[in-house]
């Protein structure tokens, strides 16, 4: 295990005593400007996180494992949480999580308070963070595991599924069911990588049978079903012939059926309509919708089983890559 940067590392770089370096670091008065911005720098430079743990218990773990989310507002990562915490229950390990709302400077703001506590282990949403993320990640020795994405290089270990792969299969389901006029109804696209990426595995997915969306909608707010059921009817008021749209969550899909009823329009004969997640809340719908699952609690549970081997001691492990296979479920709305 590679050893975590110390405030002596910082100063040697910067030029200036452990004890300057220190009182930068904290913001002391008596630091000139030019110097602290120097120290500052470097630590920047160098992905250096202060330890917050005092005096003997310094070189020591924590029994925490930080988890790093975008949200808590759907159940798409509460359940994430709850495999997690279904994984170090029986463990000394407890998890605490810390909100990025999609931002990737916040992210950097929450990964870097967390580690400043040592924990025993770091689970981060996706695989995209900002530079100065990847530097602290990449020189910290807290065990890392980027979790929900396999689609990209991960800085150590990474649990999840190819998202593009879930966007292609979908893609193929909706084209053997023979729909040809197909829109695309989105949110936080260009926020959330992994939505993204199944957009792209969605179009390669279309363009195998010379097939291109006819209308597109992304808005920037949150999935909720008010949300799908206002740009459902938007789509078809600006495209009528539509007779599919692919969703990039189930919220926004349960929007769009719920217009669908509301309209008098015959899903699948009118319209047909797919979502991601295989949230449990659609199963109160009056059709089974097409979804894709994405495993939300499996990852979790790995990812979770993962920080628990790397802190086992005396034993040493090499980085993994866990990707799951996603499940399509063609339900009744395709």
């Amino acid at each position: 295990m590679k050893p975590n940067l110390t405030l002596k590392d910082v100063a040697a770089a910067a030029g200036v005593s452990e004890m300057t370096a220190s009182r930068a670091l904290r913001n002391a008065t008596d630091v000139s400007p030019l110097t602290r911005k120097k120290v500052m720098t470097t630590a920047t430079e160098l992905g250096y996180v202060p330890n917050r743990i005092a005096g003997s218990l310094a070189s020591q773990k924590v029994n925490l494992v930080g988890v790093v989310i975008p949200s808590v507002k759907s159940y798409v990562f509460s359940e994430v949480l709850d495999g997690i915490s279904a994984s170090l229950n029986p463990s000394q390990l407890r998890p605490v999580f810390g909100l990025t709302d999609y931002d990737l400077d916040t992210e950097a703001d929450v990964i870097c308070e967390m580690l400043e506590w040592r924990p025993s282990g770091l689970i981060i949403a996706g695989l995209e963070h900002s530079e100065s993320a990847k530097q602290i990640l990449r020189n910290t020795n807290t065990p890392v595991v980027e979790i929900m994405d396999t689609d990209g290089d991960a800085i150590d270990s990474c649990v999840g599924i190819s998202h593009y792969k879930a966007g292609y299969d979908m893609a193929l389901a909706i084209l053997a069911k023979g729909h040809k006029k197909i829109g695309f109804l989105g949110t936080k696209m260009t926020l959330d990588f992994r939505a993204s990426k199944r957009f792209n595995g969605f179009v390669d997915g279309l363009n195998t049978q010379g097939i291109k969306l006819i209308d597109q909608e992304n808005y920037t707010s949150g999935s909720t079903v008010k949300k799908g059921r206002q740009s459902t009817e938007a789509m078809l008021a600006r495209n009528p012939q539509l007779d599919c749209i692919y969703c990039s969550t189930d919220v926004i899909a349960m929007g769009a059926v719920m217009h669908c009823i509301v309209a008098g329009i015959s899903i699948p004969k009118s319209l047909a309509i797919a979502g991601f997640n295989n949230l449990s809340m659609t199963s109160g719908l009056p059709i089974e919708l097409a979804t894709t699952d994405s495993l939300r609690f499996d990852i979790g549970k790995a990812a979770a089983g993962l920080i628990l081997k790397r802190n086992q001691p005396g034993i040493v492990t090499n980085p993994e890559k866990i990707e799951l296979k996603t499940l399509l479920n063609i339900g009744t709305s395709i």
